[in-house]
């Protein structure tokens, strides 16, 4: 009797289990990916390969940490991918008056989206939802409205943004590690960052304990919107054009994805920023593997879909601990 006690002691039952593959999981998956890639992927171990994954990762990473802000307060946003669209053809329109305005130009279109969704949510009480999924339809319908087509972004300084590095480190990915910074800083280090949390965690009673929750909800998806507008202003750079037709197409997919997989869990009251870059890399790894070994695209979703799938259900189960 006393050994099976001692056994039942040292053996870890399927909650901890679970809860370490939640909060440690997605590096355990992107430690056995990387050692794939090492020893099975010709050429993956060189510093162009690893340049342009750090390339394509950026706008995934930018978009999914405004994501994990959204989905920390209990709600989510779908409307990145049309944001982007929207950043895409307002830079085009206004690049005209130098990348600097074309810059801000987006960002206020990225701004002015994010506000809609925030005053939707905190003010009429529509679910996050629906009413990101509404501006998700329209804001791709204005960013066709404004650019019908594609167009070539002809412009030096965005050239050099998109394709320039320092020191071996892309542009892209340098942009992309400070907003990951800063965000995490202000998760971590901030009132605001303890309010968006005491929010996600119970909305309720952040408004008897007197939280400004409006005006928190407000500026978390201003602060999404912004965010996925920067992302579509540098894929702008990257690929020198402009295409609202294209640009951002599932990229919520692949934001949510990153954030659940990094371990913020959708019933909010918590956010891992470290988690969500992991994450961010990880869809990009993965995608990079299925294309490198000549598997189709479509693999790459369904992939994307299993990975969610797991870590929603490993969510769930340490929700029941």
């Amino acid at each position: 009797m006393t050994e099976l006690a001692l056994d039942n002691r040292t053996l870890p039952d399927r909650s901890t289990v679970v809860g370490w593959l939640q909060n440690y999981g997605v590096y355990l998956g992107l430690t056995v990916l990387l050692l794939f890639n090492v020893f099975f992927t010709d050429h993956f171990v060189s510093g162009e390969n690893f340049r342009t994954q750090a390339v394509q990762v950026s706008p995934v990473l930018i978009v999914a940490l405004g994501m994990a802000l959204a989905i920390g307060t209990e709600g989510i946003d779908l409307s990145v991918g049309a944001v982007m669209a929207l950043a895409t053809s307002v830079t085009s329109l206004y690049l005209g008056y130098g990348p600097w305005l074309a810059l801000v130009a987006a960002l206020v279109g990225g701004a002015v989206i994010g506000l809609a969704n925030g005053s939707l949510i905190a003010f009429v009480g529509v679910q996050p939802i629906v009413a990101t999924l509404a501006l998700m339809v329209g804001g791709r319908g204005i960013a066709l409205v404004l650019l019908p087509q594609l167009k070539d972004v002809r412009d030096p300084a965005m050239a050099t943004l998109g394709s320039g590095s320092v020191a071996g480190i892309p542009y892209l990915a340098l942009i992309a590690a400070a907003l990951a910074l800063v965000v995490g800083f202000v998760v971590r280090r901030t009132t605001f960052g303890r309010r968006l949390l005491a929010i996600g965690d119970s909305r309720p009673a952040a408004q008897l304990a007197g939280l400004p929750v409006h005006r928190v909800l407000i500026t978390v998806y201003v602060c999404s919107g912004v965010l996925a507008a920067v992302a579509g202003f540098l894929a702008t750079a990257r690929l020198q054009a402009s295409d609202p037709s294209s640009l951002g197409n599932l990229m919520e997919l692949s934001a949510i994805t990153a954030v659940v997989v990094g371990g913020t869990p959708l019933t909010g009251g918590r956010v891992r920023i470290g988690g969500t870059v992991a994450g961010a890399v990880l869809i990009q790894l993965l995608t990079a593997t299925l294309i490198k070994h000549d598997l189709p695209s479509s693999w790459t979703q369904i992939a994307q879909a299993v990975v969610i799938v797991l870590a929603v259900y490993a969510a769930r189960e340490r929700g029941k601990r």
